[in-house]
């Protein structure tokens, strides 16, 4: 079994409730009961890089043919399956324009009372698949939320589940979509090592599709990795892979999670990488790409881009346009209840705080520090 070890890789434990007996609980018992108690666990934990994530590519093959085939009340069929992408794409909508921090509790109370009803009803292997598969992208939101408002081990577990309910559906994209998630919250985090492996596992996986989105934002991902591993060429090379998808992929939205990544975010993220490998003049010009070619229109993630921006023109030694990039980015950013605004606001205080006592950093410190 694959359980053990990503246990062992993420410092977590899976199989089992956090209360009680010793009992091995299959994927939907156990997120159900992670959806029920919502338990902030804030640490990441990163265990050592001895264990192999090749352990991963083993999923539970009949998990969804113990649950298919039922005897119950309850038939789910497609128009289930079509309710919970519905109400994943609907709350996920309202979450990048105004934070994580909005409606989190109504995806899980719709996770657990809904969609539980669903799971434990009477469906085909097909359907269950389906099931599994719509299922992950709402745990995969949940997590994305629960991260966002700063709830780094709660949203650990959310895209732990994820991972585990997309393999076995056989959902490939799904379960690379749930890697890149682990692996981006342990890059934020520090956890390096952990966050190459799993940012390697997710690429690996992300070769097997034909979506030109998916391949440029995993392929990014990776790129992030080895960029802050200190792995210069192999960041350089991703990057231009990256770029070699994203030039192929059409520029509307698919029905993926992947398939969403548009032109405007693959410009942002090829941006910090830029920043990290220390080239701030392609940083500057991924960022602004992002901002006035490809338009950004959620207000977090436009505030977002703004705030690296007024950092990689700051670092430029362009002080009077990082002010006014930074204004903008206040502008954008209320009314957002995102720990990623919350830190962008702390880094521009901290930056302000070097900064000769202008009237526009004075009026930056004071909008700042009505925030507080």
């Amino acid at each position: 079994m694959w359980l053990p070890f990503i246990e062992q890789v993420l410092g977590i434990n899976l199989s089992e409730p956090e209360e009680g007996p010793a009992t091995r609980v299959d994927t939907v018992t156990s997120v159900m009961l992670l959806g029920g108690s919502d338990v902030d666990r804030r640490q990441f934990l990163a265990a050592s890089a001895a264990v192999g994530l090749a352990a991963l590519e083993m999923p539970d093959a009949e998990a969804v043919l113990r649950r298919a085939n039922r005897s119950g009340p309850l038939a789910v069929g497609k128009g289930e399956v079509a309710a919970i992408r519905t109400m994943t794409a609907t709350l996920g909508d309202a979450a990048s324009e105004l934070g994580g921090g909005h409606a989190r509790h109504l995806a899980v109370r719709y996770l657990t009372v809904d969609v539980a009803r669903w799971l434990d009803g009477r469906y085909s292997e097909a359907t269950g698949r389906e099931l599994f598969a719509a299922t992950s992208e709402l745990v995969h939101l949940i997590g994305w939320m629960a991260r966002d408002e700063g709830h780094q081990g709660l949203s650990q577990r959310y895209h732990v589940h994820s991972y585990r309910l997309a393999a076995e559906a056989g959902e490939n994209e799904l379960a690379a979509t749930a890697l890149r998630g682990l692996a981006e919250q342990a890059l934020d985090l520090g956890h390096i090592p952990t966050a190459v492996r799993l940012a390697e596992a997710c690429e690996r996986r992300g070769r097997k599709l034909g979506n030109p989105k998916a391949l440029a934002y995993y392929r990014n991902t990776y790129a992030r990795a080895a960029a802050a591993d200190g792995d210069h060429a192999t960041a350089a090379r991703l990057l231009t892979e990256s770029q070699t998808a994203i030039e192929r992929a059409p520029a509307r939205p698919g029905q993926s999670w992947a398939s969403h990544y548009s032109h405007g975010r693959w410009a942002h993220d090829s941006g910090m990488i830029h920043a990290r490998l220390g080239d701030l003049g392609a940083a500057a010009e991924h960022l602004r790409l992002a901002l006035d070619t490809h338009g950004l229109d959620r207000k977090r993630t436009r505030a977002i881009v703004l705030a690296d921006l007024g950092h990689v023109q700051l670092k430029r030694g362009d002080t009077e346009t990082a002010l006014a990039t930074w204004q903008e980015f206040l502008d954008c950013a209320e009314g957002v209840r995102s720990v990623r605004i919350d830190d962008g606001l702390s880094n521009v205080a901290a930056r302000l705080s070097c900064l000769p006592g202008t009237s526009a950093a004075a009026q930056l410190r004071e909008r700042i520090a009505a925030r507080a």
